[in-house]
């Protein structure tokens, strides 16, 4: 048996694999996210063990023969974290996380030097893990000088379960301290943010082992043999690991709480200009190049909260087929924007909103407006020379049918939809922990699942949108310059 854990935002999943990679279990635990200020957001590393610590036990007691099996453990982890340890491997902060922005002028001055973007093969972006230990280092400088190790969110993971410092390549590239091409730490990259080599984790590929369970730990499961715990990867390179986009051109789009759209490269080809990010993937010499939006499901997550409506009662108010554009323009810049724009003051707007609007114009206007940034992202793609014809349609989002022929429409690619729901980065991390229990070649274990369907482009209704997403580009446009981005 194999355990993939992916830490997201908003908690904790573990699904519990056996050899064919069939799931056999799974389990999830909440995670509280604090915001003590506008722009701010964090967690409590130990928040992150107690989730681990209820997923496990509700795992155990679900299954606990096919537990008492379990040979690997593959990780999976929102990226950009900063977890502070002193030198005794104690937490001296809550972690500041991906979609935190106070760290925009210290982003903006590391990403001023040419080297960085040279180096690293992105835009030092605020939510990147460099940028706020410089903020540390400016703000709370007691907290820096006792800064001994900096690990990502699902690498703080790893240490309580192996003790281990270790960290893979596709997660580490984004903090913009890796050699991205050459996939090591770069001493360059380092030391313009004012960190050493020493504070950074060992590097291993995602599918390579990286540390065993503690003794304690085996002992406290039930476990009678060595676990093995695999490098793993940043949610994304995972989600690609699970959907099996590991060869050149394979690729997919999730509608999760921020927005993706991804692409597997057999080469390096950074293009930070475009604001596309270009990352290790996490399996050996291959690359993944990707639009990222701030703001996807967590559009919908806003509007519900504000409407006081669950989001599935908002979602079964349109319908299952598009007819034509709403009347209203939503722009989904909650938390401001990465791809194309790299703009943390930007902020989400609704326009030509009228006296008669209700519930479900706003709801449509939502998925548009999240449709049109993802099309924002496929042009920055296609900047750099990709140009996929077709993708995968995974996420939250990927249940709503009207959401995803609004997706295929404005970005005029077809989507399949794969059969079943386990292929995310808890099977991506599941699918790893195979590969580094048993050396397995990573083609052999990711497979792309079956499609269940295939969801083409609305030729009639082209055009009209296309013209909307005209109108959206123009109206960011006048925004911006109003925001202070």
């Amino acid at each position: 048996m194999y355990l993939g854990l992916d830490l997201g935002t908003s908690g904790l999943r573990g699904i519990l694999i056996d050899d064919a990679g069939l799931v056999v279990s799974d389990a999830e635990a909440g995670i509280f996210t604090s915001t003590p200020k506008p722009g701010w957001s964090e967690q409590n590393p130990s928040d992150w063990i107690h989730a681990c610590t209820r997923v496990i036990a509700k795992l155990r007691a679900d299954n606990a023969s096919a537990f008492a099996k379990l040979r690997g453990i593959g990780l999976s982890g929102h990226m950009h974290g900063a977890t502070l340890l002193d030198a005794e491997g104690e937490t001296l902060r809550p972690c500041i996380l991906w979609n935190d922005t106070r760290s925009a002028n210290e982003a903006k001055t590391l990403d001023q030097s040419p080297q960085m973007r040279t180096i690293s093969g992105n835009i030092v972006f605020p939510g990147f893990t460099a940028p706020k230990l410089e903020w540390v280092r400016s703000n709370e400088p007691e907290v820096f000088s006792k800064t001994a190790k900096v690990l990502l969110p699902k690498d703080y993971l790893r240490f309580w379960l192996t003790g281990e410092y270790i960290s893979d390549m596709s997660d580490s590239a984004g903090t913009s301290w890796l050699d991205v091409d050459k996939r090591q730490w770069s001493e360059t990259a380092l030391g313009l943010g004012h960190m050493q080599a020493a504070q950074m984790p060992r590097l291993v590929e995602g599918n390579e082992p990286a540390g065993e369970l503690k003794t304690e730990l085996r002992h406290a499961w039930g476990l009678s043999g060595p676990v093995v715990v695999a490098g793993g990867a940043g949610d994304n390179a995972a989600a690609a690991c699970g959907i099996g986009s590991v060869k050149e051109g394979a690729g997919f789009v999730s509608l999760g709480t921020s927005g993706v759209l991804l692409v597997a490269r057999d080469a390096y080809g950074p293009a930070p200009e475009t604001a596309v990010h270009c990352f290790c993937h996490a399996v050996p010499e291959m690359w993944i190049q990707m639009g990222v939006i701030l703001s996807a499901t967590n559009s919908m997550n806003w509007l519900s909260s504000n409407l006081g409506q669950p989001v599935e009662k908002l979602a079964s108010m349109v319908p299952d087929s598009i007819a034509r554009p709403s009347s209203i323009t939503f722009l989904p810049y909650l938390s401001g924007e990465r791809t194309p724009h790299n703009d943390s003051h930007i902020r989400a707007a609704f326009l030509g909103v009228d006296v008669a609007s209700g519930p479900a114009d706003l709801t449509q206007s939502v998925m548009e407006g999240v449709a049109f940034a993802m099309r924002d992202c496929l042009e920055a793609l296609k900047s750099t020379g990709t140009s996929p014809t077709n993708l995968m349609a995974v996420g939250g989002g990927a249940r709503s049918r009207f959401w995803l022929e609004t997706l295929a429409t404005v970005l005029q690619v077809p989507l399949d939809v794969p059969k079943g729901s386990e292929f995310g980065a808890a099977m991506g991390a599941a699918r790893l922990a195979i590969c580094a229990a048993n050396n397995a070649k990573p083609g052999d274990i990711m497979k792309p699942p079956k499609i269940q369907e295939s969801i083409d482009p609305r030729n009639d209704l082209v055009e009209p949108y296309e013209r909307e997403f005209g109108q959206y580009r123009q109206y960011y446009k006048a925004l911006a310059p109003l925001a202070g981005g």
